[in-house]
């Protein structure tokens, strides 16, 4: 594809084109990202970055954020990273069909990649669909992580705010926080806090950040994805930070 080319698939995506964007995702994945990187830094775009490990509700706060932006009538996109069919290659697309209900709204557009094999909690071609992302002016841009382990940090190299999911009950949930993540959480949230144990995570990760003289100030907020309590608290803190 010429630069021309991408120029129009550009143009008519910020017109609304989402079949022009689809192509110009599926474009870029394959190019270096630097350069499209460099033309968006001075995006308005909001990115939140959502990581933390498999079952705390990702992508439910995720889809519970959609609507509460959209409640605002602003835009987003969703770059949801699912691991790789054994088979295929591509991406399972889980998340994708967990935020089925906004595949309508012309002012929502979701895409799902594939590790294939990546470690970092992303894709490998990630940067460049962000950049793509935010050149094309959404409001917001929600990443959602595959799910993270030790190392699994590279969401916070492409957000501008990283929210940090555990939920009551799963210590494995702290223990990667201790292990990995736990550095790069601009918020911390305590996901399907109307389950025994809540209040518990809470007491659990303050007593953690105040061990760290960096961290001592870092927001815990509680939310119940499924009901969207707590959601908009959320997204007004990240949007403060």
């Amino acid at each position: 594809m010429t630069k021309a080319s991408m120029d129009e698939l550009l143009a008519a995506a910020r017109n609304g084109d989402r079949r022009a964007l689809g192509r110009l995702l599926t474009f870029v994945e394959e190019i270096d990202s630097a350069k499209l990187t460099d033309q968006a830094k001075d995006s308005k775009t909001k990115v939140i970055g959502i990581t933390g490990s498999p079952g705390v509700g990702k992508s439910s706060l995720t889809s519970s954020l959609i609507s509460t932006i959209r409640a605002e009538n602003q835009t987003v996109a969703v770059l949801a990273v699912d691991p790789s069919s054994p088979i295929t290659g591509g991406a399972l697309l889980g998340d994708r069909i967990r935020m089925q209900h906004h595949a309508l709204d012309s002012g929502v557009f979701i895409r799902s990649m594939a590790t294939r094999g990546h470690l970092g909690g992303l894709a490998k071609a990630a940067p460049a669909v962000i950049a793509a992302l935010k050149l094309v002016g959404f409001d917001y841009l929600l990443i959602e992580t595959v799910g993270v382990g030790q190392s699994e940090v590279e969401v916070a190299a492409n957000s501008d705010v990283t929210v940090v999911v555990i939920a009551p009950g799963m210590g494995d949930s702290i223990q990667a926080a201790k292990a990995g993540v736990f550095e790069i959480a601009d918020i911390f949230v305590v996901n399907k806090s109307d389950r025994d144990g809540a209040d518990a995570s809470v007491r659990d990760l303050r007593q953690m950040l105040e061990m760290s003289f960096d961290k001592q100030n870092t927001p815990i907020i509680k939310t119940v994805a499924t009901t969207g309590l707590g959601v908009k608290e959320l997204l007004d803190k990240a949007n403060e930070l």
